[in-house]
């Protein structure tokens, strides 16, 4: 049985300064609110330069990150949930199309210019925020009414994402266009050896307004990007493909040497490859 306290993550309009945030990814389902302030979110390859009211829904799994200005305001909700805690509720409404945009989509983002159903999606991110940080984790009623909770939100993004007003202009700057190319093709080429010279050459653009372009729209380098795609894929191969030598998942994932790739994961996981393969099992 799936525990609460690993399942459920909620928390309401957190207020933030303009703090830095690390390139992440997560095995959760993600709901993520943006209210105020300044935010653009970067999703796999795709940049958003997020409104009031915008809601983006990811698979978590999917490298993520919110890029705040300096100084900036930012307020956001979030809600993150193990599929496994609400399966089971989903199958015996016969509601298990409320995961897909999750699943088939893996990201979408909900421009919703705060309406009368992004309202009463905000109502309920509080009332389950409250819940799952004011109650015992093992008490029953409060579980069962954070799953009704979680069922409404579901089918609130659900009907969000199905109102035509809502849909977003595939009209883009330049620089954003450019840095939407500059990470689809590291994630396309990440496990090769990628320069800046050789992105920039293939792109056909200088290498430094690849540099400059990059850093600008997305709040850090192509290298750190670069990085982050590769360990992503080790997480990936280490927990899927679990007899697999450690020297074969860093060189597959585009690492150059077995102790660069070591030093590298303890030092942004926190504890070396064959440990976080051991406790993903």
């Amino acid at each position: 049985m799936v525990g609460l306290d690993e399942s459920l993550i909620a928390v309401y309009r957190a207020h933030g300064n303009g703090e830095s945030f690390d390139y992440h990814s997560h095995q959760e389902y993600e709901i993520y609110f943006f209210h105020a302030g300044s935010c653009r979110y970067l999703i796999h390859n795709k940049i958003y330069d997020l409104e009031p009211g915008d809601i983006i829904l990811m698979d978590g799994v999917t490298l993520h990150k919110p890029n705040i200005r300096s100084k900036s305001e930012y307020v956001r909700s979030v809600i993150h949930f193990s599929p496994a805690w609400i399966k089971g509720v989903l199958e015996e409404m016969g509601s298990m199309y409320l995961l897909d945009p999750f699943k088939k989509l893996h990201h979408c983002l909900i421009r919703t210019k705060e309406n009368q159903e992004s309202n009463r999606l905000e109502e309920i991110v509080c009332r389950l925020a409250e819940l799952r940080w004011t109650t015992d984790l093992q008490d029953d009623y409060a579980e069962t009414e954070m799953k009704v909770l979680l069922l409404q939100a579901l089918i609130s993004v659900n009907r969000l994402g199905k109102i035509d007003s809502i849909k977003l202009s595939n009209n883009k700057a330049d620089k954003t266009e450019h840095a939407e190319n500059i990470a689809a093709y590291v994630q396309t080429n990440y496990m090769k050896k990628l320069t800046l010279d050789s992105i920039a050459a293939t792109l056909n653009l200088s290498k430094s307004y690849v540099s400059h372009v990059f850093k600008e729209m997305t709040g850090f380098t192509v290298m750190e990007y670069l990085m982050g795609c590769r360990l992503t894929q080790v997480k990936y191969l280490l927990e899927m493909e679990q007899s697999k030598a450690l020297k074969d998942v860093a060189i597959e994932s585009g690492f150059e040497s077995v102790p660069h790739f070591s030093r590298y994961f303890k030092k942004k996981v926190g504890v070396t490859a064959r440990e976080y393969r051991r406790l993903r099992q």
